[in-house]
C-alpha cells in the first residue's frame, strides 16, 4: 500500500495562502483602528455622556 495518500478537502496553495494571510491582517488592522476611535471618541466626550437627562 502507499503512504502517500491525498488529503481530504481543499488545499490551498503558496499565493492563496498569503493572499488570505494579506486579508485577516487588514481585517484585524480595521477593527483595531475601529476599537481606537471608539475609545478615543468616549474620552474626548468625557464623562458627560453619562449625565445626560432621563
Amino acid at each position: 500500500m502507499d503512504d502517500k495518500r491525498m488529503p481530504d478537502g481543499i488545499v490551498l496553495t503558496e499565493a492563496q495562502k498569503r493572499s488570505r494571510r494579506h486579508r485577516s491582517i487588514a481585517i484585524a488592522l480595521a477593527l483595531v483602528v475601529l476599537v481606537v476611535l471608539f475609545f478615543a471618541v468616549t474620552m474626548v466626550k468625557g464623562p458627560a455622556v453619562l449625565m445626560r437627562p432621563m
